[in-house]
């Protein structure tokens, strides 16, 4: 299975993209980040970011995707940007025609590092090691795309096992 993490925003969108093998190994099949020039007007950088994701899902065909939830801070303009880039992510995943997933960075600090308060650093060194590379993704926004597929797949085997106790 291909699954499609992202880390959603107007400026910066992180994309991971991890396979599970049949053994469960995970690897990272690819990984980025899509930038918009802050000198374009919102439309043509939620246009260029909706294009370029179409690519990578075109380039890679994943099999479902996941997307990090809007995390409310208290600048309501860098929440707007963010939820702005997160719509232009979904309509490029659901045009793909994927299931869309959507966690919370805390349950995505859960899924990677067993603990939902775990800091930056301690997700970026756990991707690394769940995906065998020799460095830390960079940049973070890449990483933290790792990080949310990397949390589905492990959010759907934990909910495949409580469906078969069920």
């Amino acid at each position: 299975m291909l699954v499609i993490g992202l880390d959603p925003g107007t400026a910066t969108t992180g994309f991971g993209l991890v396979r599970e093998g049949p053994d469960g190994s995970l690897s990272g099949l690819d990984y980025g980040v899509i930038r918009t020039p802050p000198s374009d007007s919102d439309a043509d950088r939620l246009a260029q970011l909706y294009e370029e994701l179409t690519g990578i899902l075109t380039r890679h065909k994943p099999d479902t995707a996941a997307v990090e939830k809007l995390f409310f801070q208290k600048n309501v303009t860098t929440a707007i940007s963010v939820a702005q880039g997160r719509g232009a992510s979904l309509v490029a995943l659901a045009q793909a025609g994927l299931k869309v997933a959507e966690y919370t960075p805390m349950e995505i600090k859960q899924a990677i590092a067993g603990y939902g308060g775990a800091d930056k650093s301690q997700i970026q060194q756990m991707v690394r090691a769940l995906l065998n590379l020799d460095d830390i993704p960079r940049p973070d926004d890449a990483a933290d795309a790792l990080a949310v597929a990397i949390c589905h797949i492990h959010s759907r085997k934990s909910r495949a096992l409580l469906d078969r106790a069920a």
